[in-house]
């Protein structure tokens, strides 16, 4: 496997003050999109927004914004557009528009529907890095001093060649810029106010357009929080671990009381363990391939097949792990190559770690919280990622600064193996937004078939109204018919 395979697999593909802030472009000002037929996607048209590369010095260069657009199904009923990203830091909301992506009916019925790529991802300005850098062997989990400088070294070269290749763009991938484009974006589709749906690392974007704009918010929905106040390395990887842990927990439960799962009437958490072991010692291997199955890469495995959940996909994987028999599915979702992540990640939070008996500690301090998974993957690649990259953190974490916006709707699942409750249980108390709990499993609570769920998204996202807060919804069981009927279709990007 090369090195970029493993740093974006195992990624799950993986206080500051605020400073001046400066005026994004008036509504007044902004040209509508020169909206086109897309080339690649009947029924959808395609069109761009361009925007200041440093928006603290705007004439220092331009950089283009991609978007992609359903019109509402019923013209009469119309209300606007409704703005979404489906996440990452990467993830091309143009692409996920085009393959179907979008809200319930009720909502399709009377929004546009909007997808953007933001600045650096894929039909926009591309951040583009050095094929050579990024395919190089790195050591993904250092076990000692000299790895670590060689993980170090890796991100550095990384980081360099994204500059070099990419000019200054490649430094300025941050969300608060993100932000500032998406206040464009809202102004180019001639609306007086922002109506969107940010999932996971778009929550992010959610919460700093609040910031900055909060007299220009119409209805934001925030599903499945990041929590930017985060200080240091060890709380981010501590939540994301912790987290991790308590769904492999949810999931042997339902391996216990579900006859289906194939590995039904057995002890989940030893057989895990067993294979937890036999990584560390190298003696894993693909049942399929004959390769070698790291720590890391198990821990990916079981992320990745949490997100669904697609329990009974990882139990059969795992049961041909320990039978030693070929696995009849794959050993992963698809995961999609995301080259932008630490260009956006590092830029957005500042987590050092400053040597190897630092980055241990972590390891063997996670592998404590989490005896079944011991680490969560995505967490801990993010952080190991930024181990030496080389440009500076220019929107670094902050708790959620918001004042005279109308109350925004976040959403999460208790089991988010992505981002952890906790996190937009901070958020919301910190922002003043109102949380509405699935009592469920997976990332992307909007998308887990809940009418409870859907219903009172959709009548915030129609009328402003909120539910109430404290408002709990029930969860329904992976697997089951309730759980494959048709409903709004979620976005493909895995990763925060």
């Amino acid at each position: 496997m090369t090195g970029v395979d493993k740093r974006w697999l195992t990624a799950a593909a993986v206080t500051a003050v605020l400073g001046s802030l400066l005026a994004a472009t008036p509504a007044s000002a902004a040209e509508a999109v020169d909206w086109q037929p897309c080339a690649d996607a009947p029924g959808v048209d395609c069109g761009t927004v361009t925007v200041p590369i440093d928006w603290a010095h705007p004439d220092r260069g331009t950089t283009t914004v991609a978007l992609a657009r359903r019109k509402a199904t019923d013209p009469q009923a119309r209300i606007g557009s409704v703005l979404m990203d489906p996440g990452g830091p990467g993830g091309s909301g143009t692409g996920e528009v085009k393959a179907g992506w979008s809200l319930s009916p009720e909502i399709t019925k009377r929004f546009d529907t909007v997808g953007f790529d933001p600045r650096g991802v894929a039909g926009s300005t591309q951040i583009k890095c050095g094929l050579d850098e990024l395919i190089a062997d790195y050591p993904q989990v250092p076990r000692n001093q000299a790895e670590f400088e060689q993980l170090a070294a890796y991100n550095r070269n990384l980081g360099e060649s994204c500059t070099r290749l990419t000019g200054p763009l490649a430094e300025f991938g941050d969300t608060k810029s993100v932000a500032r484009d998406m206040d464009v974006i809202r102004g180019a589709l001639g609306e007086r106010k922002l109506t969107y749906y940010g999932v996971s690392y778009g929550t992010l974007m959610g919460q700093q357009y609040a910031e900055l704009f909060p007299d220009k918010v119409r209805a934001l929905v925030l599903d499945s929080n990041m929590d930017h106040s985060q200080l240091t390395a060890w709380d981010f990887i501590k939540s994301e671990t912790q987290s991790v842990q308590a769904e492999f927990g949810e999931f042997a439960a339902w391996c216990d009381r579900t006859p289906s799962c194939a590995l039904h009437g057995r002890d989940v958490s030893e057989l895990t363990r067993d294979l937890q072991d036999k990584a560390a010692r190298g003696e894993l291997k693909d049942p399929r391939s004959g390769d070698p199955v790291t720590p890391l890469t198990l821990a990916t495995i079981i992320q990745s097949n949490f997100y669904g959940p697609s329990w009974d996909r990882l139990a059969s994987v795992f049961k041909s792990f320990a039978d030693g028999a070929g696995a009849a599915t794959r050993l992963r979702a698809d995961i999609p190559v995301n080259y932008v992540l630490p260009s956006v990640f590092c830029d957005d939070w500042r987590l050092p770690v400053h040597n190897f008996a630092e980055l241990e500690v972590y390891r063997r301090a996670a592998a404590a919280l989490a005896p079944d998974v011991k680490v969560n993957s995505l967490g801990w690649t993010a952080v190991t990622g930024c181990i030496g990259w080389p440009n500076r953190t220019g929107n670094p974490q902050h708790p959620p600064q918001i004042h005279g916006a109308p109350p925004l709707l976040m959403l999460s699942s208790r089991h988010d193996p992505a981002t952890p409750y906790a996190w937009s249980r901070t958020a919301a108390r910190q922002s003043g937004s109102t949380l509405l709990t699935y009592d469920g499993w997976g990332h992307g609570a909007y998308f887990k078939k809940s009418d409870c769920v859907v219903k009172a998204t959709d009548d915030y996202l129609i009328t402003g109204r909120l539910p109430a807060k404290g408002t709990h919804c029930a969860a329904v069981e992976p697997g089951t018919a309730q759980a494959r009927i048709a409903g709004p279709k979620p976005p493909s990007t895995i990763g925060f």
